[in-house]
């Protein structure tokens, strides 16, 4: 009976294909298809907006410039469940809360709506540092990862 359920969504879904209709599709990423090892970045600054989603959560926050000037920045985290598991919870990241992400900026470097980095260690107003769970593939090793 599985066998012909799986058969049955196959067919389907290459005969949808074969009409020409476009089924929405996930895509998960390398970090290095998309973040660049080279381009550090440490950015301090108050939590905006944060959204909850798979497969990676963002924490939006306004980083000031050394000029004194501010940008908006989104730092891309693990999962949810991962940001959960490591102690990172919606009461941690509340809007207005000061934080200091440390990661790095994306290969195309725009920054239009915000400029984007992939975070590697949130540190919390009380010196809490965790790590964000998002690193893959390609991101420096430094030993800090958990599991390296």
């Amino acid at each position: 009976m599985k066998m012909k359920l799986l058969v049955a969504a196959v067919a389907v879904v290459g005969g949808i294909a074969a009409m020409g209709v476009k089924t929405p599709a996930t895509a998960h990423h390398a970090f290095s298809a998309e973040f660049d090892a080279n381009l550090p970045v440490a950015l301090r600054g108050p939590i905006t907006r944060v959204e909850w989603i798979n497969p990676h959560s963002w924490i939006h926050l306004r980083h000031t410039n050394d000029d004194g000037s501010e940008q908006a920045w989104m730092a891309e985290g693990g999962t949810p469940n991962t940001l959960l598991r490591r102690g990172i919870n919606r009461r941690s990241l509340e809007i207005g809360t000061e934080i200091v992400v440390t990661g790095y900026q994306s290969k195309d470097r725009l920054c239009s709506p915000a400029c984007r980095a992939n975070g590697r260690d949130i540190t919390f107003p009380d010196g809490r540092k965790l790590f964000m769970g998002s690193s893959g593939i390609g991101a420096p090793e430094d030993g800090a990862d958990p599991g390296q």
